[in-house]
């Protein structure tokens, strides 16, 4: 007998993931845009801490999750990805606006 695997029903992870990675690409591209004002990092570097830090908390959560639910790993897994994507891109829009 075939047991039926419903999908993980968890979705503040990926909100989190898309929304963050929106908000840091429109304070990236204000900062771009005004010139490289200093008023926009103070706004964004504050969020950006903030991200970092409830990023790390889903993480946290999602890897607790992957470990005792090992039916759904395939879906946590993928969260995770999401989550873990937005480090490679904060960081490459941090060397963008520190010039290299």
């Amino acid at each position: 007998m075939k047991t039926i695997h419903k999908p993980f029903q968890e979705k503040q992870s990926l909100e989190l993931a898309l929304g963050t990675f929106v908000i840091s690409t429109i304070l990236f591209m204000l900062y771009s845009i005004s010139n490289e004002k200093s008023i926009v990092l103070i706004i964004a570097w504050p969020f950006a801490l903030s991200a970092i830090i409830v990023n790390s908390i889903m993480l946290f959560h999602l890897t607790e999750r992957f470990i005792h639910l090992p039916n759904y790993r395939k879906d946590i897994g993928f969260k995770i990805l999401m989550v873990l994507s937005n480090i490679p891109i904060t960081f490459l829009y941090y060397l963008v606006v520190m010039k290299f």
